[in-house]
C-alpha cells in the first residue's frame, strides 16, 4: 500500500492510525533518508497506543520504552549499531516477541534479525512534489485503507 502525504500533520496522523491498529508482537520496520520523518511518524504511532509521553530518538540508547500506553512500545534506533550482534546484548529478543509492539528506525541495518511477518514502512522524500510530501510505501500490514482508515 501508498500512502502520499503532504505535511508533518498528515504523516502523523497516518502513524497515528497504524498505532490505533497496532496488536501486541508486532513489529514495524521504519526505512528512509534522514529527515524523512520517521520519528515524526513514530509520534503518531504512539498517539495511537494512547502513549502520552514525549517520544523522541532513542539514538543513543537504541531501545525507548514507552508502556504507560495501551499496550508497551518498543522503540528502537539502531543507526549506530555497528553489527547486528550488537542486538544480543541489548536482549533483542526479548521486545521484538514481548508483550508490546515493536518499532524499529533504520531495521535495514539489522535485517537478518527481523522477523518475516514484519511490516515494513518506506518513507521516502520527492522535492518535486514539494519538501512536505512524502510517499509511505507500507509491505506486510493490510488493515488499512487508503485514506489511513482501520478497515
Amino acid at each position: 500500500m501508498i500512502f502520499e502525504t503532504m505535511s508533518e500533520k498528515e504523516t502523523l496522523e497516518l502513524g497515528r492510525q497504524l498505532g490505533r491498529g497496532a496488536k501486541a508482537g508486532q513489529v514495524f520496520c521504519l526505512d528512509g533518508d534522514l529527515g524523512v520523518g520517521k520519528t515524526v511518524f513514530t509520534q503518531g504511532f504512539a498517539e495511537g497506543l494512547n502513549i502520552e509521553e514525549s517520544v523522541n530518538s532513542p539514538t543513543f540508547t537504541i531501545v525507548q520504552i514507552y508502556d504507560e500506553g495501551r499496550i508497551p512500545l518498543y522503540h528502537f534506533d539502531v543507526y549506530r549499531i555497528g553489527d547486528p550482534e550488537e542486538m544480543y546484548e541489548i536482549g533483542y529478543e526479548e521486545y521484538f516477541f514481548g508483550e508490546g509492539v515493536c518499532l524499529i528506525e533504520w531495521s535495514k541495518l539489522i535485517d537478518e534479525l527481523i522477523p518475516k511477518e514484519a511490516v515494513k514502512v518506506i518513507i521516502e522524500k520527492d522535492l518535486e512534489k514539494g519538501l512536505d510530501y512524502r510517499r509511505i510505501t507500507l509491505n506486510g500490514y493490510e488493515n488499512i485503507d487508503n485514506t489511513g482508515e482501520n478497515i
